[in-house]
């Protein structure tokens, strides 16, 4: 749900580490805000505006995954003060109570989220009491309109054995069933072992066909023409068009993921007036504005819902009635789906 390649991610990573491990020296006028955000996930020059505006020194750690972010909160081997997660996360960071709960006083800026993301966050945080969404999407096949035939507008047309290494695939566990499981009829948070086992079974099958298997670098193939299509989330479709005019984007009739990302506030927050704060000035207009600008995915903030007026970024009541929100399924389950997930990876 983020821009940055592999390699980006390292060598910032570095930099903090030579830098002292990203810490300043002293902190500002209100101390240090410590946020540990998935990477390049908004604009950079917005830190020092922050700190400008609020007096706080930003110290901002990278993850690459939910899952690589959750042990950190969970076992409490960092101190952040704010975290950026996606829906299934907070929702499983909410049922092991290792959220705070927001003081809405002291983030007026909320009023300006859009209400058609409401009842998507409704199913893992009713009422929003312990997280702001930051940006938010769909999942869909992009394709090249010049190397594909016909319409495009189910998932069946990953398995066409015409597009023989010409397909790019999520290389991300619950994307990569989520598709499958729409193809199928089934749900995307389905936990019928034997659904499963059919999901698995049918990314087996599909396997041979795939070109790549990418999330980061999935824009950068299509816009290179080096593959006809690939399965990516919409927030990377108006980047990806400025530099092909020949990439489309749908959502397979068959139904997809709607995601959303947002700030949340660990339990263990030592400055959560200082993460109340920063969600406020992420909830800002003039912000919403730089960052769309910056990043190219959808933010449901009324204050710039012109720049969102397009079918990709805000998709239709009809759209959104097809799609689901991937849910925490337990830890059963979750190790019920890596055991399959092992399975089609070994294949």
């Amino acid at each position: 749900m983020k821009k940055i390649a592999a390699v980006m991610m390292s060598l910032v990573m570095v930099m903090a580490l030579l830098a002292g491990c990203g810490s300043k020296d002293g902190g500002g006028e209100k101390g240090t805000l410590n946020v540990y955000c998935f990477g390049d996930y908004f604009d950079p020059e917005l830190e020092a505006r922050f700190e400008e505006e609020t007096g706080y020194d930003v110290v901002v750690d990278l993850f690459d995954t939910n899952e690589e972010m959750y042990p950190v909160i969970k076992n409490n081997t960092a101190d952040y003060d704010v975290i950026c997660a996606s829906d299934y996360m907070i929702e499983k960071l909410l049922s092991e109570d290792l959220l705070a709960e927001i003081n809405y006083d002291n983030v007026p800026n909320a009023a300006n989220v859009s209400e058609s993301i409401k009842p998507f966050m409704e199913g893992f945080d009713p009422g929003m009491k312990h997280s702001l969404p930051h940006t938010w999407g769909t999942y869909g096949i992009m394709y090249n309109k010049t190397m594909v035939d016909g319409e495009i507008n189910s998932w069946d047309v990953l398995w066409d054995e015409k597009y023989e290494d010409k397909i790019v695939m999520p290389n991300s566990m619950r994307e990569g069933f989520m598709l499958a499981a729409k193809r199928l009829g089934y749900s995307i948070n389905t936990t019928d072992e034997n659904e499963i086992k059919a999901i698995t079974d049918s990314l087996i099958e599909q396997k041979p066909l795939a070109y790549s298997f990418d999330n980061d670098r999935a824009r950068e193939i299509m816009i290179g023409d080096s593959a006809a299509m690939a399965v990516i989330t919409s927030g990377e479709v108006l980047y990806s068009k400025e530099y092909n005019e020949n990439l489309e984007f749908v959502v397979p009739e068959e139904g997809t993921e709607v995601w959303t990302d947002c700030w949340a506030i660990p339990s263990t927050a030592k400055n959560k007036e200082g993460a109340e704060a920063w969600m406020n000035f992420m909830l800002d207009g003039e912000i919403a504005e730089i960052n769309f600008e910056y990043l190219t995915y959808a933010i449901p903030n009324t204050k710039i819902a012109d720049l969102m007026d397009d079918p990709v970024l805000s998709p239709s009541e009809e759209v959104l009635s097809r799609c689901e929100t991937l849910k925490n399924l337990g830890s059963e389950v979750d190790d019920m789906y890596s055991s399959y997930w092992k399975k089609y990876k070994a294949a």
